[in-house]
């Protein structure tokens, strides 16, 4: 028994009816995919810095989705979610047998709430999403050249708030790896080039849904592709393009058709040194195709970074 039907037992309703039955088409593991995306990078998070520094870095997500995808195709009605995201990275930069490795821990946290016909079957949730840890180790530095090459282990720990009562939780209630590789490389004077891949992998959901079933999910995968322009020193302008592919899943055992997820996205903003150690970012994005799921017609994301 899938998450809405079950629902659907308790909050049936003639205006819940049609929401049922547009998420069911989605699927649970297309929505679960909504938070379950591979690892987005923001462009420069490549560049190796020397051994000793420290950043910490606050970032934050308003993201509005108002439209809600099926097989490709947009499902009729009047469906939405937005989230209010927010992100406290700590990373230190060291030396480890001749390499600049990055130990750090990313500490999610914010809310989610669905509008329209899906608000009273999924309702809201928020608090603190799970924790990460990650450290990547750069086998190419080369500041001279901007040329990098960094390769990225992630951790999330399962510490998140999650009811599985609820359908929106900031926590996942299931172990997650992912493997990152990063290139940045100078093309001229000015133009300056990232690429991105990634591979996440995931642990079970023991308690998936209100019925106690148990979530599987195969890998995920990510492209991503920068391109920034220097308008003078410390202050750019960039684009960005991904294309992401959440894993189907399965429920005890059983297959949840369309529920796999394949999103291509587009970021455009710039960033700047206000003072030779403190960064300020901001990006406009959206969602260019969604196959299943819900689709963002809009996102901004900002970050206040601090080298010390």
């Amino acid at each position: 028994m899938s998450l809405f039907k079950s629902l659907s037992k308790s909050l049936f309703t003639p205006l819940r009816a049609s929401a049922l039955a547009a998420l069911a088409t989605v699927g649970l593991g297309a929505l679960t995919s909504q938070s379950a995306h591979a690892i987005d990078i923001d462009a420069g998070d490549y560049t190796a810095l020397p051994e000793g520094t420290n950043v910490v870095a606050l970032y934050g997500q308003q993201a509005q989705r108002n439209s809600l995808y099926a097989r490709g195709d947009q499902v009729n009605g009047n469906y939405g979610l937005d989230s209010n995201i927010g992100v406290l990275r700590i990373i230190h930069f060291t030396k480890i047998a001749g390499y600049i490795v990055d130990p750090q821990i990313l500490l999610p946290f914010g809310e989610l709430k669905a509008k329209g016909d899906v608000a009273p079957v999924l309702g809201k949730g928020s608090g603190v999403a799970d924790a990460i840890f990650a450290a990547t180790v750069w086998t190419i530095n080369d500041p001279a050249n901007r040329r990098y090459l960094g390769i990225t282990p992630f951790v999330y720990a399962p510490i998140g708030n999650y009811d599985r009562n609820k359908a929106l939780n900031l926590g996942e209630n299931r172990w997650k790896y992912a493997l990152q590789v990063g290139y940045i490389q100078g093309v001229s004077e000015k133009f300056t080039v990232d690429l991105a891949a990634d591979v996440t992998a995931y642990g079970k959901n023991n308690r998936a849904n209100t019925a106690g079933q148990s979530l599987e999910q195969n890998q995920s995968y990510q492209l991503q592709a920068f391109l920034r322009y220097d308008l003078r020193p410390g202050i750019d302008l960039r684009a960005g393009l991904s294309r992401g592919y959440s894993g189907s899943t399965k429920l005890d055992g059983v297959s949840q058709a369309n529920t796999g997820n394949r999103v291509d996205k587009f970021q455009l903003g710039s960033s700047a040194f206000i003072t030779p150690t403190t960064q300020v970012m901001a990006l406009w994005g959206k969602d260019l195709t969604v196959s299943n799921g819900f689709k963002e017609n809009s996102r901004i994301n900002v970050r206040l970074l601090q080298l010390f």
